[in-house]
């Protein structure tokens, strides 16, 4: 019977991406087969921790590993044997490799057990952070343009790294493997062709200009586009913008992070926007229009009579325009009477006036109010004076 995965990696089942690769990671270093040659216990776990994690790292099996155990992935339940696809840990390969000298997923997971003879290299990604206006990440911008230093494709091999007329040969030490095998007492280990630095081949005539890279550093122009919504910490990936791989291998990628200044007026949150309105206490008592200032353009807002001084009105559409999706956020209006600090003669004497008539409605109200209670209504004050 199948242990449980988040046991077998000895993480919790909130566990995050990076939790779950230190996991793996560790286990892997401690069990892997060069550690523990002909431990075939160590080696079953190495294979039980692989296929954890190759379950774990990806959100659908996960999901559905999380709902209906071993059974959800087509195992006891659907009749099917687990497949574990070596290539998913094609960059822990490299990782290990370093140490052990790689190329062992393949042969514990049959998928053969001979490192890429191509010697080719995915290059590395690159990482921009942008600072944009509170106004542009609002409304994104249709170009920009960065110069980014990054090493490119030497221009006089095309990458190969040889001098023109030659190319690459095959490594005669390791016949193009990458590894040789090494034997320690009774056992046999595989490590990287010395000759070749296991890449499986050898530059005999190194170019001049790049001497053998295939790389030269450059600065060159990156254009994109900024979509709309963007907040801070946001990341765009710019697909092969990044370094050049050595040897024919993949460009990497450029990660854009954009950072955006604040802006006195908003707040923001997620695509909602909140902003302190100071309003003249003489139209949250009558009503009335307000006229609003938002990041589309002029607004009005219709207040009722007696409108509360910490009253909170919403615009619907008026946020942030929402990232891969519809619409916008909303606007919060959170209103504040505004109280001023100097008037004039005449304006305290109309305020006076309305003050007194105030506390006098009040008076007379409590007054009444008192009346009342000792003497009933006017109805019940007739038949009492009867």
């Amino acid at each position: 019977m199948k242990r449980d995965y988040y046991e077998v990696l000895g993480v919790s089942k909130e566990a995050g991406a990076d939790e779950l690769k230190k996991a793996y990671r560790k286990l892997a270093m401690e069990l892997h087969p060069d550690r523990n040659p002909g431990n075939k216990e160590a080696e079953e776990k190495f294979k039980e921790a692989a296929e954890a994690y190759s379950v774990l790292s990806d959100p659908e099996k996960r999901k559905a590993y999380d709902q209906y155990g071993h059974a959800g992935l087509g195992g006891a339940g659907g009749g099917q044997q687990f497949q574990f696809d070596p290539n998913q840990f094609a960059d822990f390969e490299d990782i290990l490799g370093s140490f052990f000298g790689g190329g062992l997923f393949g042969d514990l997971f049959g998928g053969g057990g001979r490192r890429r003879s191509s010697g080719e290299e995915r290059g590395s990604d690159l990482q921009y952070n942008l600072k944009l206006s509170f106004r542009d990440a609002i409304f994104g911008k249709d170009s920009v343009e960065l110069s980014i230093p990054r090493l490119e494709a030497c221009g006089t091999c095309h990458g190969s790294g040889c001098e023109a007329g030659s190319r690459p040969e095959t490594c005669p030490q390791c016949r193009g493997a990458g590894q040789v095998a090494m034997r320690q007492g009774f056992f046999q280990m595989l490590t990287p062709c010395p000759r070749c630095e296991g890449k499986g081949r050898i530059i005999p005539k190194p170019c001049r200009e790049c001497r053998g890279e295939g790389r030269v550093h450059r600065k060159s122009k990156v254009s994109f586009k900024v979509p709309a919504g963007v907040d801070r910490g946001t990341r765009l990936r710019l697909q092969n913008q990044g370094e050049a791989g050595r040897f024919g291998g993949r460009t990497g990628d450029l990660y854009v992070v954009f950072d955006v200044e604040p802006d006195p007026r908003y707040e923001r949150d997620g695509f909602d926007l909140h902003q302190r309105l100071e309003v003249s206490w003489p139209l949250l008592v009558t009503g009335g229009a307000l006229e609003v200032e938002t990041p589309y353009g002029a607004d009005k807002v219709k207040l009722a009579p007696g409108t509360p001084a910490d009253h909170v009105v919403k615009l619907v559409n008026a946020g942030i325009p929402r990232l891969q999706g519809s619409g916008r956020g909303d606007l919060f209006l959170h209103l504040r009477a505004a109280v001023p600090t100097s008037i004039t003669a005449e304006q305290r004497q109309l305020l006076d006036q309305l003050r007194r008539s105030l506390d006098g409605e009040r008076a007379g109200d409590e007054e009444a109010g008192f009346l009342s209670k000792v003497f009933g209504s006017e109805k019940g004050g007739k038949k009492k004076r009867k």
